[in-house]
């Protein structure tokens, strides 16, 4: 599952748990170097009558529900509200109010996309969940990803450990570079130097430090 976050406002947030704001920006080129192309939605939400609202892509922390989406111009817009009868509601409702949740952030799989000299045009997205998160975060279920990749001592393919970088904040730029040094180095053998899962570990830990 990958994310996208976007700003939230504590206007947003009204008193009785209702929330809504923009979950998703169309022709917003991201620090990830992804841009989500009008229409992108369309399928995923024809018919829909609700979306989990969890705290943190934590599936194990849901909050709430969306129920109302209004796909826009501007992007895909949200409506819902948080059930304030549990703890983690209760919870998530006063972080907003306070702005220490300042961002929704959709979880989604790609289902067509196409590469540009510049960016990743995300054409077609399966909604999976929006998430209320702190901005800037980072992506729990893609740290989640390459911390098994680290230590199952299986070496992933050039494209797959790009995308893992790419998915943690890099640009696609910077990913390419990381990768490429990264995974060029485990192949060389070097007598005495660190096993593929200690580097990748080793190189992870740095990314998340």
């Amino acid at each position: 599952m990958r994310t996208i976050d976007f700003p939230l406002e504590v206007k947003d947030v009204g008193e009785d748990g209702v929330i809504e704001g923009l979950a998703a920006a169309y022709g917003n080129l991201d620090l990830g170097g992804d841009i989500i192309v009008p229409g992108a939605f369309t399928k995923t939400i024809r018919g829909r009558k609700t979306l989990p609202m969890l705290l943190y892509h934590d599936t194990r922390r849901p909050v709430g529900v969306w129920t109302d989406f209004e796909d826009g111009a501007r992007g895909l817009k949200l409506k819902g509200r948080i059930t304030t009868a549990i703890s983690d509601g209760a919870e998530a409702l006063a972080m907003a109010r306070d702005g220490v949740l300042a961002g929704l952030s959709i979880g989604y799989r790609a289902v067509k996309e196409r590469y540009t000299e510049s960016a990743r045009e995300l054409i077609e997205l399966t909604l999976l969940e929006t998430s209320l998160v702190a901005v800037p975060m980072n992506d729990r279920a893609s740290i989640t990803k390459v911390k098994h990749i680290a230590g199952d001592g299986q070496l992933p393919s050039l494209p797959d450990f790009e995308e893992f970088l790419r998915e943690a904040g890099f640009s696609r730029t910077q990913a390419t570079a990381v990768a490429g040094k990264g995974l060029s180095h485990l192949l060389r053998g070097e007598p005495g130097g660190a096993s593929g899962a200690d580097y990748l570990s080793a190189l992870w830990a740095g990314l998340s430090a």
